[in-house]
């Protein structure tokens, strides 16, 4: 009867055992899960900045802040290393399909010269050269303010849109911001462009292009209503020049210039920007740790527990070697190396069902989740740190076992 109840002893220490490995896994899966994906996301917005086509950025409060857009691009335009300064005007709008019915559509309005000169060189190549949207530099239609130049009345719609609503190079599409057709205006599809990789959702790869002015007679940004011109713009982007484009000192003095022109505007550069955006990356890796304590916290104290509950198992054969002279260095040694394999078990579970998980979600996720999912990293300095953290706590644990071996009685545990 003694076995049959040291065998059920042995089997239910077994069954603990792969608990304890079986928590500290989910404990470790969290944390490489939320810092593959948060970590991931943030490099991914950082080399987005960083191969940016421009440099500079003006920008204002408010719905589109900037005013006398034309007339400050031209003057940023004779800046010394300026290559190229493009006003970009973004707004909702919904267009009117030929066959009936409506869609929503983001339009940005544009100078087509000088938006290709700013456009990264990853997404040049999606756009047609040159931009098939009349004059190039967008002031003939403009005419100084008065907007009474020939319009274009062109447009070019990205293939995503083009393709989900059928719609072809040719075809006329009435617009309008307000969502009332009769206070539409038609413009002609010249062409189609390509959508770069992004996290957004379908919807977000809607966009369409159209010259600058024409935008803003649409939206009532180009006039007032006492005739003077409002010109206005969400941003304008400057690209440098040649080797200017990646010194910070001369991007920081163009910077500086185009704030003399603009005092009351926001003037920044991407180099700010990165700053910003990996100061933020900084304090969201802090929260995921954060957050990421409490599982890693109830995976090590169920490690705790288990080796606590070892002692109780194992109470004589530690007796005897107690009493044979086993010095208690040994016996500490012992149950770390105890509480590094029970931990190392778990830590390589974890690592492997984090990143299964996530390469899962980038499969099988729905378009959103599987698009932030396959932006995920997964840094092995982040993660070995992460592992020798846990290994580390797991050695400090198994103290609490050993100062349980040592103070119990031998004369009770060898009776």
């Amino acid at each position: 009867m003694r076995g049959i109840g040291r065998g059920r002893s042995l089997r239910h220490l077994r069954f603990q055992t792969l608990l304890a490995i079986a928590a500290v896994g989910v404990a470790v899966a969290l944390p490489v899960v939320l810092l593959s994906v948060g970590g991931g996301v943030a490099q991914h917005e950082l080399r987005a900045l960083q191969q940016s086509g421009f440099q500079v950025v003006v920008g204002a409060p408010g719905l589109h802040g900037v005013e006398g857009a034309h007339g400050l691009t031209t003057k940023i335009d004779a800046l010394r290393e300026v290559r190229a300064a493009s006003p970009i005007l973004s707004l909702p709008v919904t267009v009117f399909l030929p066959g009936g019915g409506q869609a929503p559509l983001l339009a940005e309005g544009v100078m087509p010269g000088a938006f290709l000169a700013t456009v990264s060189p990853e997404e040049s190549g999606l756009f047609p050269s040159p931009l098939p949207l009349g004059d190039p530099t967008d002031l003939h239609h403009f005419a100084n303010g008065s907007y009474s130049g020939a319009a274009v009345n062109s447009m070019l719609v990205s293939s995503p849109f083009a393709n989900s609503r059928s719609v072809t190079t040719g075809e006329r599409l009435a617009l309008s911001v307000t969502g009332n057709r009769s206070q539409s205006t038609v413009y002609n599809v010249t062409g189609t462009f390509g959508v770069p990789p992004s996290l957004l959702g379908p919807t977000g790869a809607f966009v369409a292009i159209l010259p600058l002015s024409d935008l803003q007679l649409l939206a009532g940004e180009a006039q007032a209503s006492d005739g003077s011109a409002i010109d206005a713009v969400d941003t304008i982007q400057v690209a440098l020049s040649g080797s200017a484009s990646s010194s910070p000192t001369t991007v920081a003095q163009v910077a500086q210039s185009i704030q003399s022109l603009v005092p009351y505007y926001d003037v920044s550069t991407l180099s700010q920007e990165v700053a910003s955006l990996q100061r933020a990356e900084s304090v969201l890796t802090g929260f995921y740790l954060a957050l990421s304590s409490f599982s890693l916290a109830i995976g090590l104290v169920f490690l705790g527990v288990l080796l606590v509950r070892r002692v109780d198992a194992l109470r004589s054969s530690i007796a005897i070697r107690r009493a044979l002279g086993l010095p208690a260095r040994s016996l500490a040694a012992e149950f770390a190396r105890t509480a590094l394999v029970l931990a190392g078990g778990g830590v390589v579970l974890g690592l492997l069902a984090g990143i299964l998980l996530v390469r899962a979600l980038a499969i099988y996720g729905s378009a959103g989740v599987a698009a932030v999912a396959s932006l995920a990293v997964f840094d092995p300095v982040e993660l070995g740190t992460l592992a020798a953290a846990v290994l580390g706590l797991a050695a400090l644990l198994s103290l609490a076992a050993t100062r349980s071996a040592l103070r119990f009685s031998l004369p009770e545990a060898l009776r």
